[in-house]
């Protein structure tokens, strides 16, 4: 047993095992981080963080050992991630349902990812699991604290139903203009027994709650109900 743990640990001081061990440990920790990003339906998820920690780890693994065996510049393959990653950080950002920007927190995280992982390849491993955990805690913690100390802005969408288009866009108009917001994305169906109107609304939490408690009030609405948030990061 002894001997097997003797070889164990001469494997992981070699080039190798170092190598191998580096890039393992980069793909647990971008994983971890895109676990978080895949629980909240982000489209950099699981695979898109796991892959940018563990290239990033590789390239600058690669960055130093070329450079050994060439006689160059030991930063200069890994000085390319930066750039390289912004790129795919601007991709992450979405416009979309009208004036709707999203991503933007993604499109940092990806960010900060590709950092562990160049931390992971240069061997800091203390400072990248530090770093995970702390970056686990902001995505987690700080995100419900947003949400519940009423500084964050939602964008949530509500469905109800009427007789006519015009007397629920009316009366919907009444509701938000005591929140002084107006209605985003409205969208009208109509069927031969009533109508039904979605749309969204932007606002704090207990604005929402207002709202949806103001629709559920009104005599106009047959039908009133939250179809939940359209995206938040």
């Amino acid at each position: 047993m002894s001997d097997v743990v003797q070889m164990f640990r001469d494997f992981l001081a070699s080039g190798l095992g170092s190598s191998l061990a580096r890039l393992t440990l980069a793909a647990v920790l971008g994983g971890l981080i895109g676990l978080e990003r895949e629980i909240k339906h982000r489209p950099a998820g699981l695979r898109t963080n796991l892959f940018i920690c563990f290239g990033s780890a590789m390239f600058t693994i690669m960055s130093d050992q070329l450079a050994v065996e060439h006689l160059g510049d030991h930063t200069r393959i890994a000085a390319q991630i930066i750039p390289g990653i912004g790129f795919i950080g601007a991709g992450s950002i979405l416009h979309n349902r009208g004036d709707l920007v999203t991503g933007i927190t993604s499109a940092a995280t990806l960010f900060v990812v590709a950092s562990v992982g160049m931390a992971v390849g240069g061997g800091l491993y203390l400072t990248s699991i530090f770093a995970t955990g702390l970056i686990l805690i902001c995505l987690f913690v700080l995100g419900k604290a947003e949400q519940w100390s009423n500084l964050k802005l939602q964008v949530h969408t509500y469905e109800v139903t009427g007789a006519t288009a015009q007397e629920i866009t009316d009366e919907v108009n009444r509701v938000l203009e005591s929140v002084h917001s107006m209605v985003q994305n409205l969208q009208v169906a109509a069927t031969r027994e009533q109508v039904r109107v979605q749309f969204d609304f932007e606002g704090t939490r207990r604005q929402q709650e207002q709202v949806y408690h103001a629709l559920r009030q009104s005599a106009v609405f047959r039908r009133v109900d939250s179809l939940g948030v359209v995206q938040w990061e």
